[in-house]
């Protein structure tokens, strides 16, 4: 009700040009990486079901990729849904996929996500990923054992292994800017879950107190400018 009210009287729309005034002059990440949280809980408080939280996310996250064009922002990767995900009740997980991702899903999935990938495989201005069924420790595992594997067959040695040979068999890997400059939480929660554990050592977080379907053009500008007052050191 309050936050109707405010958005009736236009306060978000005056604060929102604030803060756009406020960062445009300044660097704007590359790469950034959101943990959508707090579907479940948000869809609980209104007194709906599960998938109608994971519904108004999905809509909220087609508005981020509208935010990331207008900032000039190359690549976003989304957290949303992950391996320990799949222990929850099946018509939740069901409504989840419809929204969704690779192997651990259903083969027709599998073919609109390769046939999707296909098409766009010549895009090199901006970047997509899709988290699912996906954790940083399983991603380092299968990149510990693809590395393991080369080895074996001769095509690498225990000498040429270092963090930059590493990063190749990531899931990453691909992509030109792979370590996210900030990374997102909503929900109130501060943690990152397994969220690109090896990619985001250094990067810059930020953890709104909001549910992601409420996760509003003025939260996100307001990470960007927290990200933009901050030093960054990279370890030194």
């Amino acid at each position: 009700m309050i936050n109707s009210l405010l958005r009736f009287a236009g306060v978000y729309k005056t604060y929102e040009k604030y803060l756009i005034e406020q960062i445009k002059y300044g660097p704007m990440p590359e790469h950034i990486g959101i943990i959508l949280d707090g579907n479940r809980r948000w869809a609980t408080e209104k007194a709906l079901n599960s998938t109608a939280g994971h519904w108004a996310g999905a809509k909220v996250g087609e508005e981020v990729l509208d935010w990331c064009l207008e900032y000039g922002i190359k690549t976003l990767t989304l957290y949303t849904f992950s391996t320990e995900n799949f222990s929850r009740p099946s018509d939740e997980v069901n409504s989840i996929l419809k929204i969704g991702r690779t192997d651990l899903l259903p083969e027709t999935l599998q073919d609109v996500f390769k046939r999707l990938e296909d098409e766009t495989s010549t895009y090199d201005q901006h970047f997509l990923n899709l988290a699912i069924a996906y954790t940083g420790r399983a991603e380092i595992v299968d990149a510990t054992k693809k590395i393991v594997e080369d080895v074996h067959q001769g095509n690498l040695s225990p000498q040429q292994i270092d963090e930059d040979t590493f990063h190749k068999y990531l899931y990453t890997a691909h992509l030109p800017n792979p370590n996210p400059d900030l990374v997102i939480r909503t929900s109130g929660e501060e943690r990152l879950s397994g969220f690109l554990l090896w990619q985001s050592a250094y990067s810059e977080l930020v953890f709104e107190d909001v549910y992601w379907p409420e996760f509003r053009k003025i939260d996100f500008l307001r990470a960007i400018r927290l990200y933009q007052r901050r030093h960054r050191r990279f370890g030194r």
